[in-house]
């Protein structure tokens, strides 16, 4: 005669290794997600955070004032062309030593790139460099004897200049 026995239910152990697995799935996610977030770009706003608040009302006052000259300017950019055209507030072209273009990109700073324009003409500049596709932030910052005319950023997409 032989023993029979009932089958085994769902046990503590079974329950156990259920919730390792559960849990261990859900760090093991959060722990590589983290380290992509990490890696891909350094959070960096500011160096320190106290000074750039106490600077904030005077860089505030000094963009309306650029902004109120009526100094204006126009980029452009078609294939490995970048032009910018910059103007006074009556539309003649405005006196202006040298323009200075920072293309960053809005996350990651790893195709970032700064380069200055060539003056070809009175408010006219123009640089041969190759712009990526996709989103930019295009800050523009031009000077007359090292004193700044106009600084402007905008955010742009390659896609409004036919790229």
């Amino acid at each position: 005669m032989t023993a029979r026995t009932a089958p085994r239910g769902f046990t503590g152990r079974h329950m156990l290794v259920a919730m390792i697995a559960f849990f261990g799935v859900v760090i093991a996610v959060n722990v590589t997600m983290a380290w992509y977030a990490s890696s891909s770009w350094s959070g960096l706003v500011v160096e320190n955070t106290y000074v750039a608040s106490q600077e904030f009302n005077a860089k505030a006052a000094a963009m309306k004032a650029l902004a109120a000259s009526g100094v204006a300017g126009t980029l452009s950019i078609r294939g490995n062309e970048i032009d910018y055209a910059i103007r006074n507030k009556d539309g003649l072209p405005a006196d202006v030593d040298d323009v200075t273009l920072s293309f960053k990109r809005p996350v990651g700073d790893h195709e970032d790139f700064q380069v200055p324009l060539s003056k070809v003409a009175s408010g006219l500049f123009k640089v041969r460099h190759e712009v990526r596709k996709g989103d930019w932030i295009v800050e523009i910052v031009s000077r007359k004897a090292g004193t700044v005319v106009m600084h402007e950023a905008r955010r742009l997409d390659t896609a409004e200049f036919g790229q």
